[in-house]
């Protein structure tokens, strides 16, 4: 399956959503009068892709029709995504001197682990070496479920105690990955809320440790966010980047939601990169984001 084809079936929810009301609009109104522009706007909103960018297409939108008479909506938002979402570099960022490390952070029930085994399967298919650190010690069988999918993906794991202190896995973790010159260091961490000061500070505890041994570590902090949760994803971006300086962020089960526009949204406020979507189940869903591959698919005017 191509790239394209990955994302146009995992937006599916959302871009058929989208195009249904645009068409009706559309069909309803051709010459776009302001009731037509403000219910265009109203369903741009809907989709959770946030007020600034749904005005943004709308104010195109309106100009292109007392310009030209003629307007594609579908062309000028997906030209408007494109743009505010390509200001961004989305490549995960590389480390002069391997290992690269990655911290994975998020509240509970967004795919953190599951989505460090994906990200290790994506990157051990480009050749690289990957060693998995399990540092959530609370959640029951999350120890398990990691060694289960470094299994799955074949990679090395280093896993403690429930109960441990998750910051000296970290650094245990490290160390080993330094010694067995691994290309990079994925930790997965418990969930924990964004509301929670004590747990957001032992998140920084977690980084200075890494710092001891690496001092220019994590090179990535990536937040995992739900988004079926909608605009409450961005409540929780904002809060972890605040703690955090969230360097990326990972948008999980988009394909199960008609939400998909809260990427968009979170983008353009927070000024992060999205640096994977997730599509589906299978362990080569999380999918490396590409601006173009997700505004076409968004607004895909044969969706509907």
């Amino acid at each position: 399956m191509n790239l394209f084809k990955k994302f146009r079936d995992g937006l599916k929810k959302t871009s058929t959503k989208l195009a249904t009301e645009i068409k009706r609009i559309v069909t309803r109104s051709p010459r776009l009068d302001a009731d037509a522009l403000d219910d265009l706007e109203a369903a741009l909103i809907a989709s959770d892709i946030g007020i600034g960018t749904a005005t943004d297409i709308v104010a195109r939108v309106k100009q292109a029709a007392q310009e030209t008479g003629q307007v594609d909506v579908f062309a000028i938002a997906r030209t408007e995504i494109e743009r505010e979402l390509g200001l961004a570099a989305h490549t995960l960022a590389r480390a002069a001197k391997a290992p690269t490390v990655i911290l994975l952070a998020g509240v509970n029930g967004t795919g953190k682990t599951t989505s460090a085994a994906k990200l290790a399967y994506d990157l051990k298919a480009q050749g690289h070496t990957v060693l998995l650190a399990a540092c959530d010690t609370f959640r029951a069988a999350a120890i398990e479920q990691l060694k289960i999918w470094a299994d799955r993906v074949g990679c090395d794991i280093i896993a403690g105690q429930y109960g441990a202190d998750s910051a000296a896995i970290a650094f245990d973790a490290l160390e080993a990955a330094v010694k067995r010159n691994a290309d990079y260091l994925i930790i997965d961490t418990a969930g924990r809320l964004h509301t929670k000061a004590n747990l957001m500070e032992e998140m920084k505890k977690m980084r200075r440790v890494l710092q001891k041994r690496l001092p220019d570590a994590p090179h990535e902090v990536l937040l995992v966010l739900d988004g079926t949760t909608g605009t409450n994803a961005l409540v929780q971006a904002r809060e972890f980047h605040k703690t955090l300086g969230v360097t990326g962020l990972i948008v999980t089960k988009l394909d199960g939601t008609a939400k998909g526009g809260i990427v968009v949204a979170i983008a353009r406020e927070l000024k992060i990169p999205v640096k994977f979507i997730g599509l589906g189940e299978q362990m080569d869903d999380l999918q490396p984001f590409d601006p173009t591959n997700f505004a076409g698919a968004l607004f895909g005017d044969d969706a509907a």
